[in-house]
């Protein structure tokens, strides 16, 4: 992505300094309220305190653009509009406001008014500008006029692939998918690769071209073979020999839409998710049939934790749209986030009803019951999600580490070994499954040597983890190397200070090298750490308590464990 495009600037610091401070005293209450929503991005109180102290100070232009950007961002343009345009006549500059009031004149059809704007003070951004006049002049009849605005944008080389990506959607939006498919033919395909929605594009435009096969060959060029719904229900189209209609940019409106989300999504990830939202938003607000767009918008508000309107947002997919499915997992992992894992888990359950085949479904499925702590329910879904995941898919050791956890909890250690032995067979280094696998069997007292060999391996591979460098020096305990054991340990509880069970174990370790007063002290650490809620962690707050009392030979004794014994006689 040119970097040259790209602002790393949060709306919420944009508008803090874009005008005076408010100084009315009368407005304190409702401003201040208002400026604490907007820094929760909490958009709809925001829009309600800032539009009660407009009523006390309707000139003041530091409250019409909080309120034109809390509206945006709750989707509603249409209400920013007019507080934008009375926000132009007090000669502020608002990138906001102009966003607004650009989307504005398009929802009208007003194309003469985006060409007549003043850039001096109704900029948005130096390549929406240029993406606008082009699509404007498109808008008021001119394609020549459109073509000489692109190739005088694309002038500046780091705008290039996006002015080009514009100019083939116009040559296609007038009907020359000759003209548009040499663009997306050039460098090797090299346009259709600046996002999902240029692939698509170029899909469509062969399509148009009579040329089926030369679409669905790009489309496996650019997704490979594994396709979502969204892209199964376009191969299925044109093997069935059916002309994919052009929907990326029919019409100039549709256009200017675009020229928002573009922007958009090449923001998205590399500057503040809220100043993102502005661009999706209106891009959303112009075309409410632009799901990228609405899946773009539900995702950054999920981001600023406002799950609800994430929610709601998602919703807003239809459900006959092969994009549904996507729309649905972005859904279900907002109500996940919002703590309404049963509503989450209905969701995805549906889902799975819905669309079958689609083992992404099942992998979510699995995690979230697993996060649960069903288990059973969790290793059904890694199962289905198996069933329907290729031999040669990268993501079947995590599946088969996955079930094998749900196994181990379920007390089937015999399911669960071979289901971390089969991911290692896949994946013979990840620490994670050698970790699990290796600290299972020491657990069990099983296979030590071999267990002490994987976590070594998983060691060698994540020496900052503090669960696994945990685990090390567990194994060194277990098999009696009590001082080998002691730094490892100590190097644990540095890099997980507050675990219960790593200052657990390190007590233990303790004790076993005859340092008593210092065993103690780690296990009072280790219990003044354990959650009292949680009633299935491996930190047993009863057993340290009679370790404090005894002492460890002792409670060793009354569980009937073998006694402490350092490796090679001791």
């Amino acid at each position: 992505m040119p970097v040259s495009i790209l602002r790393t600037l949060s709306c919420a610091a944009l508008m803090a300094a874009a005008a005076p401070a408010v100084q009315a005293e009368g407005l304190a209450g409702s401003y201040l309220a208002g400026r604490a929503a907007t820094y929760d991005s909490d958009f709809a109180a925001a829009a309600l305190y800032y539009t009660q102290a407009l009523a006390r100070d309707p000139q003041n232009p530091l409250l019409m653009e909080n309120v034109v950007f809390a509206q945006l961002a709750m989707g509603k343009a249409d209400l920013a509009v007019p507080v934008a345009e009375r926000l132009r006549q007090t000669g502020a500059r608002s990138q906001v406001a102009n966003i607004v009031i650009a989307g504005g004149y398009a929802a009208k059809g007003n194309y003469q008014a985006i060409l007549d704007r003043d850039l001096e003070q109704e900029a948005i951004h130096p390549l929406v500008d240029g993406l606008l006049q082009g699509w404007a002049h498109i808008g008021a009849g001119s394609v020549s006029s459109a073509l000489t605005a692109f190739d005088r944008l694309a002038k500046d080389g780091s705008l290039k692939p996006f002015v080009l990506y514009h100019r083939a959607l116009a040559l296609a939006s007038a009907g020359d998918y000759g003209g548009a498919e040499e663009l997306f033919a050039a460098e090797d395909g090299r346009l259709a690769t600046l996002s999902r929605r240029a692939a698509v594009a170029r899909v469509q435009i062969l399509s148009q071209l009579g040329r089926n096969e030369d679409a669905r060959g790009a489309l496996k060029a650019a997704f490979g073979s594994s396709f979502d719904p969204g892209l199964e229900a376009l191969d299925a189209q044109l093997a069935a020999g059916e002309t994919l209609a052009f929907t990326i940019a029919p019409s100039p409106q549709d256009g200017i839409a675009e020229v928002f989300f573009t922007l958009g999504a090449a923001l998205n990830g590399d500057t503040a998710n809220d100043y993102v939202l502005m661009y999706a938003r209106m891009a959303a607000s112009l075309r409410p049939d632009h799901v990228d767009a609405i899946l773009l918008s539900a995702g950054l508000l999920d981001q600023l934790g406002r799950y609800e309107l994430s929610v709601a947002t998602y919703k807003q997919v239809p459900s006959h749209h092969p994009d549904y499915h996507a729309a649905e997992m972005g859904r279900a992992e907002a109500l996940r986030r919002a703590a309404k894992p049963d509503a989450a888990i209905e969701v995805l359950e549906k889902l799975a009803r819905d669309f079958p085949a689609q083992s992404s479904v099942y992998i979510s499925l699995g995690d979230l019951l697993r996060q649960q702590e069903d288990y059973a329910a969790a290793a059904r879904a890694y199962d289905k999600a198996l069933a329907n995941t290729p031999e040669d898919s990268g993501s079947r050791w995590f599946l088969l580490y996955a079930r094998g956890i749900c196994h181990e909890r379920l007390d089937q250690w015999e399911q669960a070994e071979a289901d971390f032995r089969a991911s290692l067979a896949l994946d013979p280094n990840r620490p994670q499954v050698l970790n699990y696998l290796g600290y299972s069997l020491v657990e069990k007292s099983s296979k030590l040597d071999e267990a002490l060999d994987m976590i070594e391996r998983a060691v060698a591979a994540r020496p900052d983890s503090g669960f696994i460098v945990d685990s090390l020096g567990w194994v060194l305990y277990r098999m009696g190397r009590f001082d080998e054991a002691v730094a490892h340990m100590e190097r644990a509880v540095e890099l997980m200070p507050v675990d219960p069970v790593v200052n657990d174990h390190l007590g233990d370790v303790y004790w076993a090298v005859g340092r008593a007063r210092e065993a103690e002290f780690q296990w009072k650490r280790a219990l003044s750490f354990i959650d009292p809620e949680d009633t299935d962690g491996e930190a047993d707050p009863e057993r340290i308590r009679r370790k404090l009392e005894v002492g460890l030979d002792a409670v060793l004794a009354e569980e009937g464990a073998q006694p402490l014994k350092v490796a090679n006689g001791g």
